[in-house]
């Protein structure tokens, strides 16, 4: 399913912002659905750090997805989209009290909790509320997961979880404490993984974990795994919609669920990354010593990863014609690492030329912005052109 630019529309348009492809979003969840439903028990929450923007939610609301939230703002963004409060799981490693009180107030479906010490803040918050939070331990597996340094999650290095040696001391705790309703353990081990084996490696340690805590009289109720799927950076069009059949498939032939038990994943990147780019208007064309610089009137304020990640993202000259030359895409901010790439490949480029740098759905919006004083750019999605 081939994105199609309407070039015409853009060129009306203010230049930089973001343009969603919602027909490839509605896809990209319906193939999600197809695939869950061929497996009992699996429960898809959004990850809405990976786009917040209110339209998109609505969409992923409706389509019946819960969500996983990291903030309390994220929470009320969820609630606000229709996504109800029993498929809302709330994460982060610091959780403030406002925050807490809020998912307590709200009855989400879990806390999934990082430490001893937030376990019994927890507690506290609820007994004054005479609630009981229902929660999920997130361990730390120690599992490492083929991905950049800056978005592993799962070694014992990391600041996320508790570490597996102190797992048993966390259920211990949890399962004293009178406000504490201990439903589930969480994992997640980084993000834009493409190795199905780092999944598998993960189900590996999941099943020893819980033979070990059932030889402890422990039953676990929920299963979390987080989410970690990636997408196709270099072929957008090749590969729109990730391999979620053989994501499932990897977890339903590994794992070792109990009877009765649920898998949750927390996805986000996988669902959004695809249909979002950012698209911005070539503001000079500079011969430089060795090379020649796009200089475009986006930047690392509304597309970060590429600054601080040095991610590639494809980047299309939207007037397709010319020769192919070689550029350096940069921004306007007053940073040397605003760029968006270096030495790519691109049809002739002149001022005023659209430009659309791809895969931009997932950390593009979330992640931008007011540097420099720059706006945040505006949004638009297919129905709107």
């Amino acid at each position: 399913m081939r994105t199609v630019f309407p070039t015409d529309a853009f060129r009306q348009l203010t230049t930089p912002f973001y343009y969603y492809d919602t027909d490839l979003l509605r896809a990209t969840i319906r193939t999600i659905q197809e695939e869950v439903s061929k497996h009992a028990g699996f429960c898809v929450h959004y990850a809405v750090k990976a786009n917040a923007n209110p339209r998109l939610l609505n969409i992923i609301g409706q389509s019946g997805l819960g969500a996983d939230c990291v903030s309390g703002g994220e929470i009320l963004a969820a609630l606000g989209a229709g996504i109800p409060k029993h498929r809302i799981v709330y994460a982060g490693v610091g959780k403030s009290d406002w925050e807490i009180n809020l998912g307590l107030d709200k009855n989400i479906f879990c806390f999934n909790v990082e430490s001893i010490a937030e376990l019994e803040v927890l507690n506290e918050l609820a007994a004054h509320k005479e609630k009981t939070a229902r929660v999920a331990l997130r361990i730390n597996p120690d599992v490492k997961a083929h991905t950049h340094a800056k978005i592993t999650t799962g070694l014992a290095e990391n600041k996320f979880g508790i570490a597996l040696c102190d797992m048993d001391e966390a259920v211990r705790a949890a399962m004293a404490m009178e406000h504490i309703d201990l439903v589930g353990l969480h994992f997640h081990i980084g993000s834009q993984i493409l190795r199905m084996d780092d999944f598998a490696a993960l189900c590996n340690r999941v099943n020893d974990l819980q033979r070990h805590l059932e030889q402890n009289k422990v039953k676990i109720e929920h299963i979390n795994v987080g989410g970690g799927l990636g997408i196709d950076y270099n072929y957008p069009d090749k590969l729109p919609i990730p391999d979620f059949k053989s994501y499932f498939a990897t977890y339903a032939r590994h794992l070792e669920l109990r009877e009765g038990q649920t898998l949750h994943f927390e996805l986000g990147r996988s669902i959004v990354g695809q249909c979002g780019s950012l698209i911005t208007r070539v503001l000079y064309v500079k011969q430089g010593v060795a090379k020649q610089f796009a200089i475009v009137d986006g930047s690392m304020t509304e597309l970060i990863r590429p600054a601080l990640y040095q991610a590639y993202h494809q980047i299309e000259n939207l007037q397709d014609e010319g020769a192919m030359e070689t550029y350096d895409v940069v921004g306007p901010v007053c940073e040397s690492s605003d760029v968006f790439a270096k030495a790519v490949d691109l049809r002739h480029v002149k001022r005023g030329d659209l430009l659309a740098i791809r895969s931009a759905g997932a950390y593009g919006e979330s992640m931008a912005s007011c540097y420099n004083c720059r706006k945040l750019p505006p949004s638009y999605l297919t129905e709107d052109l």
